[in-house]
């Protein structure tokens, strides 16, 4: 009996390492597909070159050319790839009950083609990627058990662009420049919209600016399952923007509020971050 019970343990024992070295193999493989993705991005052509010129936005909506007007400073080169390095809370829940972790993210910003965000908040690891082909959501409980994966899915690749597109108009307005995939829409005395083609999708970004042309917050139609229902729809998403500062001829805001449902009575600024670099490769 003492011999069979030891045999228990032991085989126990062996499947609980198994298991261990398994979700280990499977975590690390996550980081080579961050990491393969971010090179990637990082490798694109711009989709913008030259230097930023005001003849450039001449023919825009007047909203829209004081945005670009403030943030891209006459001459500077067009940059449209971005690293962020950001800090802050990451929100759980809705607007009527919450909890926030202390958040830490990097990110490579590649607009249209995609990001790849790494963050780590309270004892979630883990990334939200896209890429020209695919997105994915890949979150882990303390580096170590999965417990949020999404990839491949058509409905999540659409959620992803409309990401893309919103955080453009935050850290990288040259990649809003009008261009074969860029159009843009009056909407107001204060407000413009951009449109963005790309990859069979079509995405637009309402930038609100002040009198000074500074953007105070963005608002996209997004494609979202956050909702009570749990099903895929548009509805609003959106945040806001303050605390700007020059980067490289570039007046980019350093805090950003936002979350789904901006506008409206159910909004939850669940994403609170705090940019304590933003960096442009290779130029």
């Amino acid at each position: 009996m003492a011999h069979a019970v030891t045999v228990f343990f032991v085989c126990v024992g062996v499947i609980a390492v198994v298991a261990v070295v398994a979700l280990f193999g499977w975590r690390h493989a996550d980081r080579r597909a961050d990491a393969a993705a971010w090179r990637a991005l990082l490798e694109i052509r711009p989709i913008q070159s030259g230097s930023f010129s005001p003849d450039m936005v001449a023919g825009l909506p007047e909203p829209a050319q004081r945005y670009f007007l403030y943030t891209i400073a006459e001459g500077t080169p067009l940059r449209t790839i971005t690293i962020i390095e950001m800090e802050g809370q990451l929100g759980r829940g809705d607007s009527n009950r919450s909890h926030f972790d202390p958040m830490q993210a990097c990110q490579v910003l590649a607009p249209p083609h995609g990001f790849v965000w790494q963050v780590r908040a309270g004892a979630i690891r883990g990334s939200d990627a896209a890429t020209p082909d695919i997105s994915w959501t890949r979150f882990w409980l303390f580096g170590l058990v999965p417990v949020v994966r999404i990839s491949g899915d058509a409905d999540h690749f659409r959620s992803a662009f409309g990401r893309t597109v919103a955080e453009a108009a935050f850290w990288t307005p040259a990649a809003l420049l009008p261009g074969p995939n860029v159009r843009w829409e009056a909407l107001d005395a204060d407000s413009a919209r951009a449109i963005v083609s790309f990859a069979g999708l079509e995405q637009s970004v309402d930038i609100i600016v002040d009198s000074q042309g500074q953007p105070t917050s963005v608002v996209i139609a997004r494609w979202s399952d956050v909702n009570a229902d749990k099903v895929y729809q548009v509805q609003p998403f959106g945040g806001t923007t303050s605390d700007f500062r020059e980067f490289g001829g570039y007046r980019l805001p350093t805090r950003i509020e936002g979350g789904n449902w901006f506008g409206t009575d159910d909004y939850f600024p669940f994403f609170k971050a705090d940019v304590t670099s933003i960096s442009f490769p290779g130029r």
